[in-house]
């Protein structure tokens, strides 16, 4: 069986963190909520259905929850004209896949976003499954979107590695049994990314693509030192 490469989508893959703070921050202020945006950004990565818990508190009315997520994933649609990918990263997901590698995509996006921002990775032909938030219960940091998206290639967690770019992929992969591999172009620390229990942390996706060879996903994955 191929070893899995677990990809993020979000600021892993596409410059899109920012635009989901910006979303996020517009959405929450029509409801009369105005979290930093420093703390809104360091949420992303989370699916909405832990988001807002984060940002608001658990104890917090949650009548309105599904509307401000709409909101947020309507103001988010203004900027699917002009997503775009890190420089290298299609090139690194056809990189890992010609090293015998199958290659998953593994983002708490829902379905919709998911489609979008996969029309403009332009790597379809390299990738064999796709899991979103809509795929399971609770995303990320749970693990369920990992177990999900290793189910669909019928992988084992000691076959895969994951590539993401926030503190809560580290965990949700971890929680799945997968080391992770960081990377900074989602706007997360080094130093926050290792202590979340990174086994490596690349500047992006070109970085990784030009380390290769001396990375996790460039050796078999039963010799990945995992956290």
């Amino acid at each position: 069986m191929a070893p899995t490469a677990l990809f993020d989508v979000d600021g892993t893959l596409l410059d899109t963190n920012y635009l989901h703070t910006l979303s996020w921050a517009e959405a929450l202020a029509q409801y009369g909520h105005a979290p930093a945006m420093a703390r809104i950004h360091a949420s992303i990565g989370m699916g909405g259905d832990k988001l807002l818990g984060h940002l608001l508190g658990e104890d917090r009315d949650r009548a309105r929850d599904e509307e401000i997520s709409s909101a947020q994933q309507a103001l988010y649609a203004r900027f699917w004209p002009g997503l775009r990918p890190f420089d290298g990263a299609a090139d690194l997901l056809r990189a890992v896949a010609a090293r015998g590698w199958t290659v998953v995509l593994a983002s708490s996006a829902s379905g919709r976003d998911l489609a979008v921002m996969r029309r403009a990775l332009g790597a379809d032909d390299v990738i064999a499954a796709a899991t979103g938030a809509d795929d399971v219960e609770a995303s990320k940091p749970a693990p369920d979107l990992v177990r999900a998206a290793l189910a669909k290639v019928d992988a084992r967690p000691q076959e895969a590695v994951f590539v993401g770019d926030t503190a809560w992929d580290v965990r949700s992969a971890a929680a799945s049994g997968v080391p992770c591999i960081a990377v900074l172009s989602g706007g997360w620390s080094e130093r926050d990314l290792r202590a979340a229990g990174a086994v490596e942390v690349h500047e992006d996706a070109a970085a990784l693509l030009a380390g290769l060879a001396g990375s996790a996903l460039g050796r078999p994955t039963g010799q990945v030192q995992r956290g």
